[in-house]
């Protein structure tokens, strides 16, 4: 099988895990979150995480800009590398995104699961909130490098995707650490 062959089977295989992360994450939203109370508390922890992503990511934005001018000034193939580089960062937003609402949705299901069926189905759920993340990090992942590296051919320009992705990831995870402290 040639090279081309193989991106195409990447290709694939990072939108078949975005689908798992879909049903998974629909899975999730089918179980029942609980009381009133419950749901209430929920919608506070939701609302509270999803306006610091929000501004974390606010935040972010400059960062990404400043990078992606330096790097489009700085490199022989700099602009095809700095717009890699936002693609890669737009992606690890997506991700994070995803993962946070799937986390928030979970946890009160987890909550709910472990009151009406014990430990092992609360366990259950929670496995499936955070494969929701992992599979979308995992797709995302692999349909971004593989596509930038379809588009330009040129590996050392798929390196700005891995940049910027991994640049967002290692924000979210320092700030995300604060937060939930």
């Amino acid at each position: 099988m040639d090279a081309q062959k193989f991106m195409y089977v990447a290709i694939i295989s990072g939108l078949i895990a975005l689908v798992f992360a879909f049903v998974k994450y629909s899975s999730i939203m089918k179980m029942q979150p609980g009381n009133d109370r419950m749901k209430e508390i929920a919608g506070y922890i939701e609302d509270g995480a999803m306006a610091y992503l929000s501004s974390q990511y606010k935040a972010l934005l400059i960062f990404v800009i400043a990078v992606a001018i330096i790097i489009a000034l700085s490199l022989e193939n700099g602009v095809m590398t700095a717009i890699c580089f936002v693609v890669g960062a737009l992606f690890s937003v997506a991700a994070g995104y995803f993962g946070m609402k799937a986390a928030t949705k979970a946890n009160v299901r987890t909550a709910n699961a472990a009151k009406e069926g014990g430990m092992g189905k609360a366990l259950s759920v929670a496995f499936s909130g955070g494969a929701v993340m992992g599979m979308s990090v995992v797709g995302l992942g692999i349909v971004g490098v593989t596509g930038a590296y379809l588009i330009t051919k040129d590996p050392s320009v798929v390196t700005g995707f891995s940049f910027g992705a991994s640049s967002i990831a290692l924000f979210a995870r320092v700030g995300g650490g604060i937060y939930t402290k």
